[in-house]
C-alpha cells in the first residue's frame, strides 16, 4: 500500500486555523494587512488565553462531519508556534502553557483519524527572516534598511529545526501542509523561492524522519499532492496528461483564522456540492474552521458541519473511497464510483425523469441512496415523437430513471446505481 492510498480514499478533512490571530478576530493575515509591528502585535501574545480549546471535541467534531482526517496550523505565518518548541519561546508553552500540537494530534489518534500538520515557511516574527513584499514591515519608512544584519540560512536552519521537532517528537504524522512559495517581485520587493528553503533538503528531512507521510506542493518543488485553494477546478487535474492527486482547500466564509464580523458564509447545500465536485473529478476537499480566540469552534461552522455529517451518515459511501467515474454524467449532476457502484449526486432536480447518457443495458439497480428506495428504469424508442403527453425519445443508449415528483429532503438527493457485471 503506498502513503497515498488514505488520502486517495478519505476524500474529505478539517482545516484547524488557530494561532495569536484568532484573538485578533479580523483574518489570519491581520499583521500584514494591518502593517502591524512586533510591539503592535505583542498584546495577542500577551493575552493568548485558549481555555475553551478543547481537542477531543475538535476531533469529533471532524469525526461527525464525515470527515477522515484534520490538518492543525503548527506555526501561521505570524511565527507563533502551538508546540513547545526549543528554538523560540514565541509559542504557546510560554504562553499559556499548552502544547496545543500534542493534545490534537493525541485526540486525533483517538478518534481514529489521520493526523496532519500544516507549518508555514513563512516566518514575520524571525529576526533573520528577511522583508518582502507580504511582509508586515515592507512600507516602513526604513524598510530597506531593516534587511541589514538579516540572515536567511540562519532563518533556514530555523525552519528546518522546527519541522525536525514535529516530525520527531509526535509520532506518526500522515500529511504535512507547507505554506508557501512565491517567487515573484512585486513594489520592488523580492519574494522567497524554493532556494530560500533549501526546499530540496528539507523535503528530504521529511522523508527521511516520515517516510510515510504525504507533502504537499508548495515548497516550490513538486510534492505527493497539489493544493488549488478557494476555487474549485472544473475537470479533473493532469500533468503531463497522468491524472494527479489534488486537494481543494476551502473555507466556510472566505477566511482561514476566525473573523468576528464575516457572516459570508457558505450554504451546507454548496458545501456538500462541492465536495460531491471535487470526489467526481479525483480530488479531495480540506474545509476550514477557525477557532475563537478562546479556542472554541465559531457556532456558525458547527452548524454547518452538522449539516454536512447528517448528509454523509446517509452518503459517505458515495465519497470515502469512491473517486472519478469515466461515464458521462447528465446536465443535473455528477458522478461519482466506487467499485461497481455509480452514484448520482443530483445537483438539479428534474421533473420526473432523468435521462442517463450511454448507460442503458449497463445498470442492474437503481436506489435513492437515504433510504435505499428503488427507483424505476427505461429506455425509450430513440425514434418516438413527441405528442401532447408523450415525451420525445431519448438518444440511442440512454437510460431513463423515473423520479418522485418531490425532491427527497436532504441536502443533495443520491441515486446509487448498480453497474451489471
Amino acid at each position: 500500500m503506498s502513503a497515498t492510498d488514505w488520502f486517495t480514499a478519505a476524500r474529505f478533512g478539517m482545516f484547524v486555523h488557530f494561532g495569536l490571530y484568532s484573538g485578533a478576530a479580523r483574518h489570519e493575515w491581520v499583521q500584514t494587512n494591518e502593517k502591524l509591528t512586533d510591539a503592535d502585535y505583542r498584546q495577542y501574545f500577551d493575552n493568548f488565553d485558549p481555555d475553551l480549546f478543547d481537542a477531543a471535541e475538535i476531533a469529533r467534531t471532524a469525526k461527525q462531519a464525515g470527515m477522515s482526517y484534520v490538518v492543525l496550523t503548527t506555526k501561521h505565518h505570524e511565527g507563533f508556534a502551538l508546540w513547545n518548541t526549543a528554538l523560540s519561546d514565541f509559542n504557546s508553552e510560554a504562553a499559556c502553557g499548552r502544547d496545543l500540537v500534542r493534545e490534537l494530534v493525541d485526540a486525533l489518534r483517538a478518534e481514529g483519524l489521520k493526523v496532519g500538520l500544516y507549518h508555514s515557511l513563512i516566518d514575520w516574527h524571525h529576526p533573520d527572516f528577511t522583508v518582502d513584499w507580504v511582509h508586515p514591515r515592507r512600507d516602513d519608512e526604513n524598510a530597506a534598511s531593516l534587511n541589514e544584519g538579516r540572515d536567511m540560512a540562519r532563518y533556514r536552519e530555523f525552519l528546518h529545526g522546527q519541522v525536525r521537532e514535529l516530525l520527531t517528537d509526535y509520532g506518526q504524522v500522515d500529511y504535512l501542509f507547507f505554506d508557501y512559495t512565491y517567487p515573484e517581485t512585486k513594489q520592488g520587493w523580492a519574494g522567497k523561492s524554493a532556494e530560500d528553503w533549501d526546499a530540496e533538503g528539507l523535503l528530504a528531512l521529511c522523508r527521511e524522519l516520515q517516510p510515510g507521510m504525504i507533502v504537499n506542493d508548495r515548497l516550490g518543488i513538486p510534492g505527493d499532492f497539489v493544493t488549488p485553494e478557494q476555487y474549485q477546478p472544473t475537470e479533473p487535474l493532469v500533468a503531463d496528461g497522468v491524472p494527479v492527486l489534488w486537494e481543494a482547500c476551502q473555507t466556510t466564509n472566505g477566511s482561514w483564522g476566525y473573523d468576528r464580523d464575516n457572516d459570508n458564509h457558505k450554504s451546507a447545500d454548496l458545501l456538500i456540492r462541492m465536495l460531491a465536485d471535487s470526489v467526481s473529478m479525483g480530488g479531495n476537499m480540506l474545509l476550514n474552521v477557525g477557532p475563537n480566540g478562546r479556542g472554541a469552534l465559531d457556532k456558525r461552522d458547527t452548524a454547518l458541519l452538522a449539516e454536512i455529517g447528517e448528509w454523509m451518515r446517509l452518503h459517505e459511501r458515495a465519497v470515502v473511497g469512491a473517486g472519478h467515474a469515466a461515464h458521462r454524467p447528465p446536465r443535473e449532476g455528477v458522478y461519482t464510483q466506487r467499485g461497481n457502484k455509480l452514484y448520482l449526486h443530483v445537483f438539479t432536480w428534474p421533473m420526473g425523469f432523468l435521462h442517463l447518457p450511454e448507460l442503458a443495458g449497463k445498470v442492474s439497480y437503481a436506489r435513492l441512496l437515504h433510504d435505499g428506495s428503488w427507483v424505476k428504469t427505461s429506455v425509450s424508442d430513440p425514434d418516438q415523437q413527441a405528442l401532447v403527453t408523450q415525451p420525445a425519445g431519448q438518444a440511442a443508449g440512454t437510460l431513463t430513471l423515473s423520479l418522485p415528483t418531490r425532491r427527497p429532503d436532504v441536502a443533495m438527493p443520491v441515486i446509487e446505481l448498480t453497474l451489471a457485471d
